[in-house]
Parts: structure tokens; C-alpha cells; sequence
């Protein structure tokens, strides 16, 4: 039976990496994958998911209007889908989150949906959310904070490397406006806990 999967992390985990390198395993059989990401995410160019190592391929681009379900259906006229893949899955609408869902319950077609699980205050995506609510299995993309516990924070800076506060939930970007924290340090960056203050708890 075919599955939604959830592979959320904070920034610079890896994630693009990942599931270009999954794609690949399906195309190296002969299978058919189609990939999905944000259209506003051109970073790698219109239409491609880039990773940090240099990995990119072609992908369709989704507006928040789209109905992936549709989409996937008429694809699947042409010839079977092995496994879709979605980059940036914290960007999806909480109807398209469901129109996936559809696609695993309804086509058989597995979905592999990877993004981040919150924002730079702290709060959860709308996609993300509602794929931690329905998705059929949740995995993390670990990676670690300058300290070196497990990351699973993220802060915005601006331009000379100062914590931003506030802003806009969506703000594309990569190493140059965003750093994965522990929840500790996140804390700290974002001013919440005093930087030297003694943790009574854990004492």
C-alpha cells in the first residue's frame, strides 16, 4: 500500500540531497519519479531542486492555487509513477498537504514529501503541520548545532549576522540567512534565556 512519508528537519540537513539521491535509485530501475517544489524557490533556478553539493535536478514547480492531486492524476495517463517527490514540503497549503494524501490513498502512488518542521520563531509551517498530523510515517533529518547536540531549531539573520525577531514566515534562503541551533541555543539567539544565565533545572 502506498504511503505519505515526511522527512522533516531543521536547515542544511541535507534534505535536498537526500531525495535527489532517492529519485536517482528509482530513475538507475528504469522507474519513473516526478519531483514538485515551491515556484517561489528558484535558488538552483525555475524548475530545479539544487543541494548544497552540487546535486540538481528538474522539477515542477507548485503554486499555492495548484491541485497537486489533479497534477499527479493526468501525469499518471502517460505512464506509471514509481514515487513523487516533494522539495520544500513546509510550503504547501494544508488542502495540497491532503490532495498528497489522496495520491498515496487513491492512485497507489507513493509520496515523499521533505521539509522543515518550523520557522525561525519557532512555530510550525501550515504544510508542515498538517503533515505531522496525517502523514503515514514521520522521519528525521538530524544535523547539529555548533555545540554539537542534535539541532532541530533555526534562526534568521540579516545581513551582518544578527538574529532577526521578527519578519515573514516564508523567506527563501539558505547558509547566508538562516543557522540551525539546538533548542538551548536558539533560546539564547532569540534572546529568551540570557546568554550565561544558570540552568537551575539542570543542576
Amino acid at each position: 500500500m502506498a504511503k505519505l512519508y515526511f522527512h522533516y528537519s531543521t536547515m542544511n540537513a541535507g534534505k535536498s540531497t537526500l531525495l535527489l539521491q532517492a529519485s536517482y535509485n528509482y530513475r538507475e530501475r528504469g522507474m519513473r519519479t516526478v519531483l514538485f517544489n515551491a515556484a517561489f524557490d528558484d535558488r538552483a533556478g525555475s524548475g530545479r531542486i539544487g543541494s548544497r553539493i552540487g546535486l540538481s535536478d528538474e522539477a515542477l514547480p507548485f503554486r499555492a492555487e495548484d491541485d497537486l492531486f489533479e497534477i499527479i492524476e493526468r501525469l499518471l495517463t502517460e505512464s506509471t509513477i514509481a514515487c513523487v517527490f516533494i522539495d520544500e514540503a513546509q510550503f504547501l497549503t494544508e488542502a495540497q498537504v491532503w490532495q498528497l494524501a489522496r495520491v498515496a490513498d487513491r492512485l497507489s502512488t507513493p509520496v515523499m514529501a521533505y521539509g522543515l518542521r518550523t520557522d525561525f520563531q519557532g512555530r510550525l509551517f501550515p504544510g508542515s503541520a498538517a503533515l505531522l498530523a496525517i502523514a503515514d510515517l514521520l522521519r528525521e533529518v538530524r544535523t547539529i548545532c555548533h555545540c554539537g547536540r542534535k539541532a532541530t531549531m533555526v534562526v534568521r539573520m540579516d545581513e551582518n549576522g544578527t538574529t532577526l525577531h521578527e519578519g515573514a514566515q516564508i523567506e527563501v534562503g539558505g547558509n547566508d540567512k538562516y543557522v540551525s541551533l539546538c533548542r538551548r541555543h536558539w533560546e539564547e539567539s532569540m534572546g529568551r534565556w540570557p546568554v550565561g544565565a544558570i540552568d537551575t533545572a539542570a543542576q
